[in-house]
Order: C-alpha cells, then structure tokens, then sequence
C-alpha cells in the first residue's frame, strides 16, 4: 500500500528533492571542489579548447575585417591623393603658362610704347597646314579692329602683315614667304633693298648694287618706305654676301631675327606709319 503510494507520487516527490537541492546550491553558492561543481568543471575543461580556438578565429576574422577596411581607406586616400597632386601639377602648369603669357605680353606692351603706334596683341593659334604658304593664324579679327595690311611684329622683330581676316581670326603672311616683300636697308651701310622670301626658305635682300657696302653680320631694319612696317623695325642679319655670277646685283641672304615657329603672342600696329613726307613736315 504504502509501496504503492511511493510509486504514484515519484515524480512529484523527485521534483520536490531537486527544488530543495537547487534552493540549497542557490542560496550557498557552489565552491570549487563541490560535487555540484564538478559538471561544470569537466564542461569547462571540454569547451575551453573549443572556445580559445573560436577567439583566436574570431579575433583572426576581426583583424582581417578591420585591415581590409583599412586598406580600403588608404586606396582611397591613395585616390585622393593622387587626384589632389594631378589638380596641383595642372595648376602649376597653367600658373606656369600664364607667367610666360604675362611676361610676352608685357614686353609687347613695352614694343607698343617704344612705337608710340596704336596697336593690340593676339595670341598665335595656328598656322599654315598645307605647307603651301608661311601664314600664321591669330585669335583676333576685324572684331578687335584688324584690317588686311597691317603690320605684325613680334618683340625679336618684324613678323609679316595680315592678309585676311574674320570677325574673330585673321591670318598673317610671314615675311620668309615667297610673295612676301619689304622695304629694308642695312643699318651700317645705309644700303637698301626689297627683304623677301624664297621658296625653298630664309630671306634675301633683292636688288642690291655691287657697289653697296653689305657685309657678313650687318643688321638690317625696315625703312618705313613701304607703308605698312614703321621704320626702323629689326628684320634680321646678313648670313651671306656673293658677289660672283652675273646680274648687277649682290645675292644677299638674311637671317630673321624671329623664330616663327617659336611664336605664341604678337602685336597688331592699327596705326599705319606717318608717311616721309609727313615726317619731313614736322
């Protein structure tokens, strides 16, 4: 009877023992050493291998996590960095450019007082692409007052004169161009002569007397003879004198003292030179 009374009530009474036992271990604590504590221990004793493999895992993913951003960070650092000196050497550049502008400019300006002439710069962007002729090609036109005829010089000397013009372009027959002619004279001798261009390249002084005095090195400016160059105006030296073969004249050739090829801004004179006679007048 009893036996089975025992039997009935077995798992109200086992859960009643352990509620006791965990009410006892709750309100004394477990010590190590403790029976109670020995579960726990094996378990630690199991897990801490498992567990310190998964920290140096998880702290191995972390440093891979945390380097691979970093490395994202210094890529684009390196970007924008790399973009930051190329907008620096751009502007470098251009500073550069405007300071060599400027500079042209200025000594231009100070042709233009020495002329005591009406005249404006332009800046030289192009040039002749057939080969055909030597002509320049400015960023100025008839907008900026340019007229065909008009005299160009740069700070080494004369360049040539404006053949045709747009409102905002216009184009500049060069003085070595074979349909271009010159009044000149030899700055040491006085003697004259018509500076033009060849075909095959360079400048010679036509129409020079053997008997005239033209030497190796002598300088030759313009005479203002020919309305269109102010006298006085560097054209170039004397490269060479021949006297030999027949005609009556010396063959005479001239180096200029502009490189054209070199030629970024040049100066317009809008003013046509006083007229001798005028000159004479005053």
């Amino acid at each position: 009877m009893r036996s089975s009374f025992l039997w009935r009530n077995r798992v109200l009474m086992t859960s009643a023992a352990l509620l006791i036992v965990s009410l006892h271990l709750i309100s004394t604590g477990v010590h190590p050493g403790d029976l109670a504590a020995r579960p726990e221990s094996a378990f630690l004793e199991i897990i801490s291998p498992v567990d310190a493999a998964f920290t140096r895992l998880s702290d191995g993913a972390s440093s891979i996590v945390t380097g691979y951003l970093d490395l994202l960070h210094v890529r684009e650092e390196n970007a924008r960095l790399r973009n930051e000196l190329a907008r620096v050497k751009s502007d470098r550049a251009r500073l550069a450019e405007l300071e060599v502008e400027n500079r042209h400019l200025g000594e231009l300006l100070d042709l233009k007082d020495v002329l005591g002439a009406n005249a404006v710069a332009a800046n030289v962007i192009g040039s002749d692409a057939t080969g055909l002729s030597r002509t320049l090609v400015l960023a100025s036109g008839s907008s900026a007052g340019l007229r065909p005829g008009m005299a160009v010089l740069a700070n080494q000397g004369v360049v040539g004169k404006i053949i045709a013009v747009s409102p905002h372009a216009s184009r500049v027959l060069l003085i070595d161009d074979h349909n271009s002619a010159l009044d000149g004279f030899d700055q040491r001798s006085r003697a004259r002569g018509i500076v033009a261009g060849l075909v095959d390249d360079g400048l010679i002084l036509k129409y020079a007397d053997r008997s005239q005095d033209i030497r190796i090195g002598d300088t030759i400016v313009t005479s203002g003879l020919d309305g269109i160059f102010p006298r006085g105006l560097l054209v170039g030296t004397i490269k060479s004198v021949h006297h030999g073969g027949p005609g009556l004249f010396l063959g005479v050739r001239i180096e200029p003292t502009v490189d054209f090829r070199q030629l970024e801004q040049v100066l317009i004179v809008t003013q046509p030179p006083p007229h001798l006679d005028d000159q004479a007048k005053d």
